[in-house]
């Protein structure tokens, strides 16, 4: 009989332990059964793309068996509400000041526990701005994982949809950036501002342009988004197990 894979939740879940609040919230159910995005709240600009990860959320109940709220949930990076959350999106316009060392201990944590971030640069720099700082903070946070250029044949390129790139808004790097935690990516980065690919005004018109590849690209974005929230939901997936039917059973 077939072992079917540990999600992200339940091992996030199970450590709950170790973080005494978190013995509290484990056995609770309703929305915290479904998928929520959680957004990182540092002192830069940090919620400029809140609009996108909501869009992304409702992308990926329309396209997948996913139940999701579709929100993005706020937390300080030394909240031990982080736990109960397998996906992490940390976003910024502009360079931000440094983590306090209880936020570079408890975000440690949360990827040792089976935590995942995406890293996403919206104002699209490269070598400064939150580059810069985004680099600078997930050195301090895994020292001996430093951040570099996935494989084209990396399992998030087909963890639902078959991808040879990893667009947003722009396309700066073809290939995002990986920091593991043994065999699996803690921490994935795009400086090509992906959820400005994704983000929508209240009017239901997208907020931004895409470059070079117009709305073709925006596609490709918003596949590259659903693959991120699946290899969140999924502890370890195989290479040869990555079509389940009871995950693809709405794939389009």
């Amino acid at each position: 009989m077939p072992v079917r894979p540990l999600s992200r939740r339940n091992l996030l879940l199970a450590t709950s332990a170790l973080v005494p609040l978190l013995s509290r919230r484990a056995a609770a159910f309703g929305e915290k059964s479904r998928f929520i995005p959680a957004v990182a709240r540092h002192g830069g600009r940090w919620d400029v793309r809140l609009s996108g990860l909501r869009r992304l959320a409702w992308e990926l109940q329309r396209r997948t068996s996913v139940e999701v709220v579709p929100d993005a949930r706020p937390f300080a990076l030394s909240s031990p509400d982080l736990f109960e959350y397998p996906f992490l999106y940390f976003g910024g316009d502009g360079a931000f000041p440094a983590l306090s060392d209880a936020e570079v201990s408890n975000l440690r944590r949360y990827l040792t526990y089976g935590g995942f971030v995406f890293g996403d640069a919206n104002d699209g720099s490269d070598g400064e701005g939150f580059d810069a700082s985004f680099r600078r903070e997930m050195a301090r946070v895994l020292p001996q994982s430093p951040l570099k250029e996935a494989p084209s044949t990396h399992v998030v390129f087909k963890s639902f949809f078959l991808l040879d790139a990893a667009p947003g808004r722009l396309l700066h790097k073809p290939l995002p950036l990986v920091a593991s935690v043994g065999k699996r990516a803690a921490i994935i980065y795009s400086q090509n501002d992906v959820a400005g690919a994704w983000s929508r005004s209240e009017s239901g018109d997208y907020e931004f342009d895409v470059s070079p590849g117009g709305e073709p690209q925006r596609e490709l974005a918003i596949r590259l988004g659903i693959n991120l929230c699946m290899y969140a939901l999924c502890l370890d997936y195989k290479d040869d197990a990555v079509h389940l039917p009871l995950i693809l059973n709405k794939r389009r």
